[in-house]
């Protein structure tokens, strides 16, 4: 099965948590939204390891399985959608939580995550 991955999921990884290290062995394929690419790397130039994070990041996306994945013109859409949708009911989320769900429903891609509210996204399956 192929994944989009959170910043919170990469971060476990990246710490050899053994559960995100035994699911992204097992995927087929890691698929990287430009967003969680943007906070990964903003917090290492806010850290003192920025070069090691970056290093450790560059090697991680040379691997065969993983994917960065970037917004088009119907990823626009979907955001929109997703936006009006959270606030009509309540119940909002950081914009960049919405590019995320973005991709992974406009792509049918499950989001492996530990930040609870995706759950108020249809549509949109969590791991």
């Amino acid at each position: 099965m192929r994944i989009l991955i959170d910043t919170n999921r990469y971060t476990d990884f990246a710490n050899k948590d053994p559960a995100a290290v035994a699911r992204f062995l097992e995927a087929e394929g890691l698929i990287v939204p430009f967003i969680v690419l943007a906070e990964l790397r903003a917090g290492f130039r806010s850290g003192t390891l920025s070069r090691r994070n970056e290093d450790i990041l560059a090697r991680f996306l040379s691997n065969a399985k993983v994917r960065p994945l970037y917004p088009d013109e119907r990823t626009t859409h979907v955001y929109a959608d997703l936006y009006a949708l959270l606030r009509s009911r309540g119940t909002p989320i950081p914009a960049n939580d919405i590019w995320i769900a973005s991709l992974a429903v406009q792509h049918s891609l499950p989001l492996y995550t530990r930040d609870r509210h995706f759950q108020n996204i249809p549509r949109l399956s969590c791991i």
